[in-house]
């Protein structure tokens, strides 16, 4: 069994509390696409969120951090946790424009690593990785000691880097990890959101007829 966990991180104070997955992207929310392309990938997807009550109706599982303020680190410590599959893809609840074929990629790279990681010209994408359940105890032992950095804890890892020729094949246009900080990242990602919809093929949302054939 293959497992995509979604971290729907923090507060999003800069968009008043809303919660960035639930922002609109053309006719569907960021979390609507990326149910899409991971639903075309894995058996199932899960969500980690500390408001359960928010993600309720999306048809998933949502799982609450274990461990209490520790950021995205105790987000991934969460996904692996309530992940039945030995290897789960971890993604942020932020990118909208992970493509379907790299995340089928990105799930099958590095062999018997702790995390397949892309690495780009600006460091690591601890956000969009790979990683295998063996690597829960490291994550501990960094999370009881205060450290807390997630791009940290991915060094002390053994660890596949997927470099600038292995990522460039699924990302033509360089949106790949492109991510939703600010109100004027949404602006920019509606803008590429019509680009993609209109010259891009969509992925089928999980479970409808085309899903399986989709990706799988």
């Amino acid at each position: 069994m293959s497992t995509a966990a979604i971290l729907a991180g923090g507060r999003a104070r800069r968009f008043g509390g809303r919660p960035k997955l639930l922002l609109p992207l053309g006719d569907r929310r960021i979390v609507d696409r990326l149910l899409a392309a991971l639903g075309t990938v894995v058996d199932q997807v899960l969500i980690v969120a500390n408001d359960r009550e928010t993600y309720a109706g999306l048809g998933v599982p949502v799982h609450p951090d274990v461990l209490a303020g520790a950021g995205p680190l105790g987000g991934v410590h969460a996904a692996l946790g309530a992940s039945p599959s030995s290897r789960t893809l971890v993604v942020a609840g932020d990118m909208p424009f992970l493509d379907t074929t790299f995340l089928a990629h990105l799930l099958h790279a590095g062999g018997a690593v702790d995390v397949a990681v892309p690495r780009t010209r600006d460091g690591y994408q601890p956000l969009c990785a790979c990683y295998r359940a063996g690597c829960v105890p490291l994550i501990e032992r960094r999370i009881a000691a205060g450290a807390l950095r997630l791009g940290a804890a991915v060094d002390a890892m053994r660890r596949h880097e997927l470099g600038a020729d292995e990522i460039e094949p699924f990302d033509p246009d360089g949106t790949l990890f492109f991510n939703v900080n600010t109100p004027a990242d949404h602006a920019r990602a509606l803008a590429l959101a019509a680009y993609h919809d209109r010259w891009r093929p969509r992925a089928p949302l999980p479970g409808s007829p085309g899903a399986r054939e989709h990706g799988r």
